[in-house]
């Protein structure tokens, strides 16, 4: 009897049997289903970023046939009716994510270089070029992992997030440029900030030591005050991306009518990608978690930017397979705008379409 399950790439051991298919964007086939995992191809997983695979345990059945194979003509037709496909997400090319990473950290260590300006408009224009030539809507969290090295990790996710956000808002293609900068140097201010307190796990942080982080918001504000290449609108989005809507945010405490709308949107990428990644001293959330929380945190978010923060990300792609709360196995057909954990699926035996987002005789039923 096999038995499948989702496993965390972190928790991924020699051995285990994969039960997906991994390919890549030109639809070649980088691990093939059934493949035993080794080493070398779990790290494989973790360079691209890729947070989980499903996994089969137990003997095979000799006469188990595939899941395409199991399914009626029906249920077929019934899935290539509403398939549709999702929306073009943002795709880096190993050479751009190079790029873009060793750029990232000669930012970091130059910060007074005067080729900094120059450097931070080239990363720009590649994330951009990512954006414009896909004509994305969309971002994949999971493929964006340009390094293993969080700062740089975490700034290129920030600035791709906070630009897909910014154009699903219809912002002009200067702002969409000026987001993707301050995303990129948002946290500059850590390149001041001493080690041991940089990679301290912030619950074990003194109040004394927690204070002096709070700082790198400011001292990143410095820094890029002072490039005057910069419109002044990134620096104060850098100075104030851990403002909250309600006050509760720092340095300055301000609410939201003192907050700049670039800082806003910073704010939500800042926090999405923070959850979903792995540190040292912190397991990730689930995408599925962390964009509940972030639903959370309407009194602390700019609402505007989390609705279309929810256009763009894509927790259960077109032709995924989910388990629903009724037993039943269902493929993924469509994902409807802001509906981002309630997908139209199709039931793999009965070949019921459950709407998810909009059929209220389907309110009772999730995915698990």
């Amino acid at each position: 009897m096999i038995k499948r399950f989702y496993v965390p790439t972190s928790k991924l051991e020699e051995g285990m049997q994969i039960d997906q298919v991994i390919k890549d964007r030109l639809d070649r086939t980088l691990i093939a289903r059934g493949s035993a995992l080794d080493a070398y191809l779990i790290e494989g997983l973790k360079k691209r970023g890729i947070h989980g695979v499903y996994i089969k345990t137990g003997e095979e059945d000799p006469e188990e046939k595939p899941e395409e194979e199991t399914l009626t003509p029906f249920v077929r037709n019934k899935i290539e009716k509403y398939r549709t496909e999702d929306p073009r997400k943002v795709y880096l090319s190993e050479s751009v994510k190079k790029r873009v990473s060793e750029g990232i950290q000669y930012l970091y260590n130059n910060s007074d270089s005067p080729e900094f300006t120059n450097t931070s408009a080239k990363i720009t224009n590649d994330l951009i070029h990512a954006i414009d030539h896909n004509d994305a809507l969309a971002v994949d969290i999971s493929a964006l992992k340009t390094s293993d090295e969080y700062t740089f990790k975490h700034s290129v996710d920030v600035a791709t997030i906070s630009m897909i956000i910014a154009r699903n808002l219809g912002m002009s293609s200067k702002d969409v440029y000026n987001i993707g900068i301050a995303g990129l140097l948002h946290d500059m201010g850590k390149s001041k900030i001493p080690s041991e307190i940089l990679n301290k796990p912030a619950a074990r942080l003194t109040d004394e030591e927690f204070a002096i982080m709070k700082q790198h918001s400011e001292l990143g504000y410095n820094i890029l005050k002072e490039k005057k290449e910069f419109h002044g609108a990134i620096s104060l989005a850098v100075l104030q991306h851990h403002e909250k809507m309600n006050g509760t945010g720092y340095p300055f405490g301000y609410a939201s009518d003192k907050i700049v709308p670039y800082a806003k949107i910073l704010s939500i990428a800042d926090v999405y990608d923070a959850l979903v990644t792995e540190r040292p001293y912190k397991k990730s959330f689930s995408q599925r978690t962390a964009v509940e929380m972030i639903m959370s945190m309407t009194a602390e978010l700019d609402i505007t930017a989390m609705r279309s923060f929810m256009e763009s990300v894509i927790l259960y792609p077109v032709d995924t397979t989910v388990s629903l709360s009724n037993g039943e196995q269902a493929r993924v057909v469509e994902n409807k705008p802001n509906a981002v954990l309630r997908p139209t699926v199709v039931g793999l035996k009965s070949g019921i379409v459950y709407n998810l987002s909009e059929d209220l005789t389907c309110a009772s039923i999730v995915i698990q």
